[in-house]
């Protein structure tokens, strides 16, 4: 058997419950087939990139499974049929990774998205380099409208 990542997004406008079934629902499809998953994240509502379908957001899941290509053959066409799939990616590994994904476990206590930039660290080192160049004036506008 091989082992395959896959990443599902699911429409922003279905309920916490709604994804979890969806999750359940996609795992029963995989276990049919013979395929068993090893790891299943939710990762939560997340920005997309670019607009898919009027989505600005989606659902992020992640599923470490361990298959044969028939049952993701089967997988995949049916979350083509499936109505709260937006997008998916499965991909084959050589091994899956120990504990969390890194996505998973860089989320920060506060709930922000440690790659959004907008971290404390991040800012206060753009600010320290902006600071160090000297501001340019800009030309002056009259308000009169008068030409000399």
């Amino acid at each position: 058997m091989s082992l395959y990542e896959s990443v599902v997004i699911a429409r922003q406008d279905i309920s916490t419950a709604q994804v979890n079934t969806l999750a359940d629902e996609l795992t029963k499809i995989l276990k049919e087939n013979g395929a068993k998953v090893t790891k299943y994240e939710n990762w939560g509502l997340r920005s997309l990139a670019y607009r898919i379908s009027k989505n600005r957001k989606g659902h992020y899941l992640l599923l470490n499974i361990d298959g044969n290509s028939e049952a993701i053959s089967d997988y995949e066409r049916r979350m083509r049929i499936m109505e709260n799939v937006l997008r998916y990616m499965t991909i084959r590994v050589e091994k899956h990774e120990e504990g969390d994904s890194i996505i998973f476990s860089n989320t920060n206590k506060d709930g922000e998205n440690p790659f959004s930039g907008s971290s404390k660290e991040n800012n206060e080192s753009v600010d320290s380099t902006n600071s160090s160049k000297p501001k340019e004036e800009s030309p002056k506008i009259s308000d009169t409208g008068a030409s000399s």
